[in-house]
């Protein structure tokens, strides 16, 4: 099983938070992070106009925000924890900055400490979320206008490590 070590090069602004998540197909075969980061964006841009329902985590009976990133991640092969308050502890802390932003991020949402929205950075400004308000899963600009119910960019967690290719395996995977 291959673990994917977190990047932490000061240039790529990103902190250390373990326990790194394990993860085995990708690097049993040698793709690149950037192909994973191609695969997450293609997944969750699979589920544009998918139906919201809270509590949902598939496409057949909809998704809310933390199960739509639930259901993409696993769909790769990723375990992450179900809420958007514990998915936004999972990985490695990156520094809010957009220039440190990569394809497949996970951009979280709340007021104040708490966490109560997630979705995943798809590149260009632009994240793919199940939209509670839109009623379903929608691609938005990351930087829209303040306005009732739409709540404020808080922070970025990493999955997918730069380095990725040259995570070790072992030869069980």
């Amino acid at each position: 099983m291959a673990f994917l070590p977190p990047a932490a090069s000061a240039q790529e602004g990103v902190r250390v938070t373990p326990p790194y998540i394990a993860y085995t197909p990708f690097a049993a075969f040698g793709r690149g992070a950037i192909a994973v980061r191609d695969s997450l964006v293609a997944l969750a841009r699979a589920q544009l106009g998918r139906r919201y329902r809270h509590g949902g985590e598939s496409p057949a009976r909809g998704f809310d925000c933390s199960g739509l990133v639930a259901y993409v991640l696993a769909t790769l092969h990723l375990t992450i924890p179900r809420t958007a308050a514990q998915q936004a502890t999972t990985g490695s802390e990156v520094v809010k900055d957009t220039a440190q932003l990569r394809p497949g991020d996970l951009l979280t949402f709340g007021r104040g400490k708490r966490i109560t929205h997630i979705g995943i950075y798809v590149g260009n400004g632009r994240f793919v979320h199940a939209s509670s308000r839109a009623g379903r899963v929608v691609e938005s600009n990351l930087f829209r206008a303040p306005a009732p119910g739409i709540k404020p960019w808080r922070g970025v967690r990493r999955l997918v490590a730069a380095d990725f290719a040259s995570a070790p395996a072992d030869s069980a995977g």
